[in-house]
């Protein structure tokens, strides 16, 4: 048997086949399995072997260094996680390199984002060859961040640099925060652009738009609108004038304005045979019993015509209910729509990320203990799911229906199979990416690439 030697908790490794020459890990001998963080994962076969091609960011809290990996699939194990989530991953095996050793190891390939390390070092790679420290680091190797960040080469894209305007309220939210980092990474002009800061020159001539202190945004290649439910109309407008100014947008003020609006976005899609829940919509307070008898009575939902993120819907549990519920919005003048409640989905939904007519990501949506929707902003949990072909194809038809190149479409399993709940043209990304493990902003930029640049 080999001698052993002596490793801290914690240790800088290479992965010398994958091309990582530095990438911190976590020593952790509880742990059966090693991990590495890894996302857009896609198996293939090549000369009758199986191999899985995927991207990883080494250096923690750093997303402008990405490093594509090929290694060969040895397995499809089920792992359960520190938190207790049970997932299916891909298994590679690649050399490891722990100061002058190296040998063979297998690694599960997994979204690590939320993790303090890029990889852990699992005691099935540990067996015979090596001895843990608990109480020592970097006993093998000790360099510093900037000097693992020099190892790497920042792979800057050699296509022609555009100038992009990300137009939204908050620069801190993890989805803007994102897209700025994927333009950046893809070499583009990345600018953050405040709605509400904007204001126009509608002219003939020369349709421009300003920003606050007077700048004006000119030559700008493509504008990315993620606009608040408040900021639906003025954010439409402004989108629009960067439009006429000759700007790509990712999604027209036209397609954001239907998607924003409940009822028309239903309408249009009944028009195309997309299967939802019965819906109805009255105006008049006389027509309250009648309404909620068009839905097949109670329980149903009752929700607002431009709520979001879960805001504005109530389940009415009886008829009783539902008429107090329909009347009180009525006498505060706001339009709702009234909606059968799906009861066989108990609490689930399911988001279809859609860029181009392609479904790039998906999720289960499940809803808290005491809530009926299942929304994250209201405390619900996102799973792994499997999309029927059957939903792809509603997901997609529904988004080109609307006139949107990006959506967020959801979709309730019932017991006549699938339905459209609603479209979103500004959906969240971090949910969406934290379980499907793809790069969701990535793939916004590149869309843009293909409608600006002309590549396919």
């Amino acid at each position: 048997m080999t001698e052993k030697f002596i490793i801290g908790s914690e240790e800088w490794c290479s992965l010398p086949e994958l091309g990582l020459p530095a990438v911190k890990i976590r020593v952790d001998s509880g742990a059966k399995t090693s991990a590495l963080h890894a996302f857009n994962i896609h198996c293939y076969d090549e000369g009758g072997k199986a191999y899985a091609k995927f991207d990883v960011h080494p250096i923690q809290n750093n997303r402008k260094i990405i490093h594509r990996c090929i290694a060969p699939v040895v397995d499809r194990r089920v792992v359960r996680s520190s938190n207790g989530e049970v997932e299916k991953r891909v298994v590679v095996v690649t050399p490891i390199k722990l100061g002058d050793q190296v040998w063979d190891i297998e690694i599960t390939l997994t979204n690590r984002d939320s993790m303090g390390y890029r990889m852990l070092l699992g005691r099935e790679a540990m067996q015979n060859k090596v001895l843990v420290d608990p109480d020592a680091v970097f006993i093998v190797s000790d360099i510093s961040g900037k000097e693992a960040r020099n190892l790497y080469k920042l792979h800057v894209s050699k296509k022609a640099s555009l100038n992009i305007v990300l137009l939204a309220s908050d620069p801190d939210l993890y989805s803007n925060r994102r897209i700025m980092e994927a333009g950046e990474l893809r070499g583009h002009n990345m600018k953050f652009i405040n709605v509400r800061h904007c204001y126009m020159n509608i002219s003939a001539n020369e349709p421009t738009v300003c920003y606050r202190g007077g700048e004006i945004l000119k030559s700008i290649d493509a504008v990315i609108p993620r606009l608040r439910p408040s900021t639906t109309f003025y954010g439409c407008a402004v989108t629009r004038q960067f439009q006429a100014s000759g700007a790509f947008s990712l999604n027209e003020a036209v397609a954001i304005t239907r998607s924003r609006d409940k009822l028309r976005s239903l309408q249009m899609l009944a028009d195309k045979g997309i299967n939802m829940p019965i819906t109805g919509f009255a105006n008049s307070p006389e027509d309250t019993k009648h309404l909620i008898k068009t839905v097949g009575g109670a329980p149903l939902i009752v929700k607002l015509l431009e709520g979001t993120q879960g805001v504005g819907v109530v389940l009415a549990e009886t008829n009783k209910a539902a008429e107090s519920v329909i009347n009180a919005f009525k006498s505060l003048k706001v339009n709702i729509l009234v909606q059968e409640y799906i009861k066989e989905a108990k609490g689930k939904d399911i988001r279809c990320f859609v860029i181009d007519g392609k479904v790039v990501g998906a999720m289960q949506r499940v809803a808290a203990d005491d809530e009926f929707r299942a929304n994250l902003h209201l405390g619900g949990v996102a799973a792994p799911v499997k999309l029927t072909p059957e939903e792809k194809k509603m997901a997609i038809s529904a988004a080109k229906i609307l006139g949107l190149k990006v959506a967020g479409v959801d979709i309730i399993r019932s017991d006549t199979g699938p339905k459209v709940l609603e479209v979103n043209s500004s959906p969240g990304l971090e949910g969406i990416e934290s379980v499907s493990g793809e790069d969701i902003a990535g793939s916004m930029i590149e869309s843009i690439e293909r409608h600006v640049l002309g590549k396919e």
